[in-house]
């Protein structure tokens, strides 16, 4: 119990703890409800490319930062 606490307490980046439950598989849904999270998942990913060029306008040294933890291929 401790542990879902503290994991829905830290920040998302695109996904809830729900979110990557639901995902990975780890949650039993609906069809649904995979759909629905499917897409919210997708509507965030819209909000992100809109943020990114925000930070590349105003912002380079952060969009850096965010290019480099997305896109990273180690």
């Amino acid at each position: 119990m401790a542990q879902r606490v503290l994991s829905v307490s830290k920040y998302r980046a695109i996904m809830t703890t729900t979110d990557r439950e639901r995902i990975s598989g780890e949650a039993n849904i609906p069809a649904e409800k995979e759909y629905q999270t499917v897409h919210r998942i997708r509507s965030r990913i819209k909000e992100l490319q809109e943020d990114t060029a925000l930070l590349e306008k105003h912002h380079p040294d952060l969009y850096e930062e965010l290019q480099e933890a997305v896109c990273d291929s180690e």
